[in-house]
């Protein structure tokens, strides 16, 4: 698969020219929109002094007005003309301009240029932001890897790893590439494939992802796929498959955009002739008549139509906290039937917290607190942050000296206390026997509710134990409330296990869940949901949520997520809060409603006027007015989405 990816430096490539490179892409959006805003801007210099400058001059304002402000949609619709052998509605517009020009309209035909190229360089500007999700998903991927050979080590590229190849993983690297641990144990951060906060421990014989972290511990992996195979790169190239992907709204439209410009250049060049020969008009009124024709037709009003009632509700959006990448993701964001939602970071809080708290009846439990938190404290794992953060008050009051810490991979850890052995882990790690007797039941009743259940061991009796669980976030329920309200199917996508999947599911109220699910997985339920729904939004946070927000009809991501899933959706929350997204739902309702009215409006308009020429009731002034004046009609019904 061919990836479009940033070239790296090489001597073929001079520093020089990439830099160049880079600036024309970041500047050349910004430079169109100068342009265009620069044009209007003449223009209205223009239309005031033109009582107070020579003809000359004021055609030649004008005429400047022409070239800066349609040059690039002129380039454009000429780069596409010949590309594609079929004019475009850019060509159309330049032909009404010069044709308003040929009769004496100058202002008119250089509004009309700066409104349609204003609305192309805002278009510009928000396509040029495509395709970065890429360049950051490379960036998590390691380049290098230690190959184990006979000599010894070796450093080599990732790309140069095959199969049953052996590599070492110290602690806090990144795994390079796919394989299965046959030394050594160690805890694996995989948030960046499963999107879970809580690490997952990793043992001889068991499988571990290129892209993911290996906290603690030194490994030995056995590569089982090549680096152009892996799980992490598949995400790569989802991402990408997904982005290049046409929806069937811009099929539409480009078959559109050619059939609309034939049939009005046909009808010019026949208004030119027609009357002359049928109705006894003179060639100079029938040229005339045309030549209004080609003004009247343009579509600037249904430009109109669209574009200032999207920039209003996209700048109401922003200012409640709602980010939209583009008008064509606030209008398939009204047409949404379901909604799948990650759970970690998204429905809930992404870090694990101290639920449930038990302790030995006898013993003085702000002391033992106290002693767990001093333990936990010298751990960096999410766990042990969480039972720190539970027993900060207590640390604080009491003094408490512990010695020879140790940290026993993917099990728990150890400490010297009064020199009583404490332990604090995993419920295998203390001895299921022990806990039993601490009290009946209570880890199975923690693991049943989906809590990661922690127990503590001082000598050889157990005396405390933890439930810990991601909790939801409250504004998940309400908004899950909200879109059930509204006829929304909600479902829930989640790496995690059977059981925690299905008690945050009950908690937040989704109508449904699918748990241990890889991020490719994600995509074909994204696809199940499509097919049978029609509109799917994705609402995600994590690097392996960015498949998926790419696929679904709409990616909604959270402001707090990773940069791969900012990058990578069509929508950001910006303060984490998912009752705004319902919010920004029934505003892209309005503003469908209002793109619906305008168009109906303006083509109702241009209907008119064309009727009207061809029966010779108005002359260029009135089809001008008609026109122009249609467009400002428009623009301000789409101003009203700004409150």
């Amino acid at each position: 698969m061919v990836m479009n990816i940033p070239d790296s430096p090489s001597k073929n490539k001079p520093v020089r020219n990439q830099f160049t490179q880079k600036l024309l892409r970041n500047v050349s959006p910004h430079l169109e929109l100068f342009a265009a805003l620069l044009s209007g801007f003449i223009v209205l210099m223009a239309w005031i002094f033109v009582d107070f400058v020579s003809t000359p001059v004021w055609i030649s304002l004008n005429l400047l007005a022409y070239i800066i402000g349609g040059f690039y949609k002129a380039k454009e619709g000429i780069e596409e003309t010949i590309a594609n052998k079929e004019l475009n509605v850019e060509m159309l517009m330049i032909f009404a301009a010069i044709g308003a020009a040929i009769i004496g309209y100058w202002t008119e035909g250089a509004i009309l240029i700066f409104i349609f190229a204003l609305s192309g360089a805002l278009e510009t500007y928000t396509l040029n932001r495509s395709n970065k999700e890429i360049s950051s998903l490379m960036e998590l991927q390691p380049e290098k890897a230690l190959l184990i050979t006979k000599e010894g080590e070796e450093t080599i590229p990732v790309s140069e790893l095959v199969v049953n190849d052996i590599i070492l993983v110290r602690a806090s690297e990144r795994i390079p590439a796919d394989g299965i641990v046959i030394k050594g144990t160690t805890t694996v951060d995989e948030s960046t494939i499963t999107g879970e906060s809580i690490p997952v421990n990793k043992d001889q014989n068991q499988e571990v992802f290129a892209g993911t972290v290996a906290l603690n511990g030194t490994i030995s992996v056995k590569i089982t796929k090549p680096a152009s195979e892996t799980l992490f790169q598949k995400i790569i190239e989802l991402v990408q498959t997904a982005q290049d992907e046409k929806s069937p709204s811009q099929l539409f439209i480009e078959k559109f955009e050619g059939k609309y410009v034939n049939i009005v250049l046909i009808s010019v060049v026949i208004m030119m002739f027609l009357p002359y020969f049928i109705f006894g008009w003179s060639l100079a009124d029938s040229i005339y008549r045309a030549l209004i024709l080609l003004v009247v037709a343009s579509p600037c009003a249904l430009v109109a139509s669209i574009m200032p009632a999207t920039l209003s509700a996209i700048s109401n959006n922003a200012k409640h906290g709602v980010l939209f990448k583009g008008g064509v993701h606030l209008e398939s964001l009204s047409q949404t039937k379901a909604i799948a939602f990650d759970k970690t970071g998204t429905l809930t809080q992404g870090k694990p917290v101290v639920t449930d708290a038990y302790f030995r009846e006898d013993l003085n439990k702000d002391q033992v607190l106290a002693s767990i938190g001093a333990i936990e404290k010298e751990s960096t794992h999410p766990l042990a942050k969480a039972i720190t953060t539970f027993s900060a008050p207590q640390l604080e009051e009491h003094n408490v000296s512990i010695k020879n810490m140790k940290t026993h991979s993917g099990e728990g850890v150890s400490a010297l206390i009064n020199g009583e052995l404490w332990k604090i882990g995993k419920p295998d790690f203390i001895g299921e026997k022990l806990i039993d007797d601490f009290q009946q039941g209570i880890t199975s009743k923690l693991a049943n509710e989906g809590k990661t259940v922690v127990c503590v061991i001082a000598g050889e009796k157990v005396i405390a134990a933890f439930g810990l669980k991601d909790v939801v976030r409250e504004s998940a329920k309400q908004a899950i409330t909200t879109l059930k309200g509204k006829g929304i199917y909600t479902v829930m996508l989640t790496g995690d296990n059977e059981l925690t999947a299905r008690a945050i599911a009950q908690d937040v109220g989704v109508d449904r869940y699918i748990a241990n699910c890889l991020p490719e997985e994600k995509v074909e339920h994204i696809q199940s949901l499509n097919a049978e729904y029609g509109n799917v939004a994705m609402v995600g946070d994590g690097i392996n949520d960015a498949p998926a927000l790419a696929t679904a009809n709409i990616g909604i991501a959270i402001g707090e997520g990773t940069d791969v899933a900012l990058e990578t959706a069509d929508v950001v929350l910006m303060k984490n809060e998912l009752n705004k997204m319902t919010n920004a739902i029934d505003l892209s309702k309005r503003m469908s409603r209002v793109v619906k009215q305008n168009i109906i409006f303006s083509l109702s308009i241009i209907a008119v006027l064309i009727l009207s020429n061809f029966l010779q009731i108005i002359d260029m002034p009135l089809g001008v007015i008609g026109h122009e004046g249609s467009t400002i009609l428009v623009i301000l019904n789409g101003l009203r989405l700004l409150k």
